[in-house]
């Protein structure tokens, strides 16, 4: 496959026009022009790029790749290192962020409601980037905990009363403690997110609205395997997604 036409088609599924985004969206790293196969991964790091060159990939395509706006714009040092080593291997870095959070069917939101099982599960219309949904049947804020832990295979923060009956669950996948008010806002029983700060916990204890941090890679590592998966059937590419350890 073409590299212009494997853009196109990534371009074409997931719509970045759409988004005003903290990083580029579609090829940050020109490589190889034709592709055969395809590292993915959840963020561009230098052993993804290690393991990339390994299995002598033609792309990389990550949730978390590079240039974002609030990082120097100088080429050195950890990204000298990265950006060469892509380049004499003639590898191609393809990056997607929000567009890949908010893909209704192959996104990181999308995915992490299916592998968590939760019902009716869609976009607020509020902030499409908080979805909502509901738990088969209600339980106990700690049985939701142990859940998703199970789920993820990495042990998920509780914050608020553990007793707690929740069934309406609002959740966006990543570093999105910040979003927690606005899905307070949405009447739901739970807030499930990547990362935690200091004043979760407050806002837990006073509204009664629970939060469970599970971790930004755990939370996001789903759609990226899924848009491989779709560029492995539709495509025929060879495909490969790698799942590196990151306790955070």
């Amino acid at each position: 496959m073409k590299r212009s036409d494997l853009l196109k088609a990534l371009d074409g599924k997931l719509e970045p026009w759409r988004f005003k985004d903290y990083a580029p969206n579609g090829l940050q790293v020109e490589g190889s022009d034709e592709i055969r196969r395809v590292v993915t991964g959840v963020t561009a790091s230098q052993a993804l790029i290690d393991e990339a060159i390994r299995l002598q990939a033609d792309a990389i395509l990550v949730h978390h790749g590079y240039f974002w706006k609030s990082e120097a714009a100088a080429i050195t040092g950890i990204k000298r290192q990265r950006i060469a080593a892509l380049l004499h291997s003639n590898i191609n870095l393809f990056a997607y962020h929000l567009p890949l959070d908010a893909h209704p069917a192959l996104g990181n939101n999308a995915q992490l409601g299916q592998v968590l099982g939760l019902q009716h599960a869609a976009p607020s219309l509020a902030e499409p980037l908080i979805w909502t949904g509901e738990l088969a049947q209600s339980c106990t804020a700690d049985a939701l905990r142990a859940h998703v832990g199970r789920s993820l295979g990495r042990e998920a923060l509780l914050l608020g009363d553990n007793t707690r009956s929740v069934q309406r669950v609002a959740w966006c996948t990543g570093g999105a403690q910040g979003y927690f008010e606005q899905a307070i806002a949405l009447g739901v029983d739970v807030f499930i997110t990547g990362e935690v700060s200091e004043q979760n916990q407050h806002l837990a204890n006073e509204t009664g609205v629970s939060f469970i941090a599970a971790g930004h890679h755990a939370t996001e590592r789903y759609g990226v395997k899924a848009l491989g998966e779709w560029l492995a059937s539709d495509f025929a590419l060879d495909v490969q997604f790698i799942d590196l350890f990151n306790p955070v």
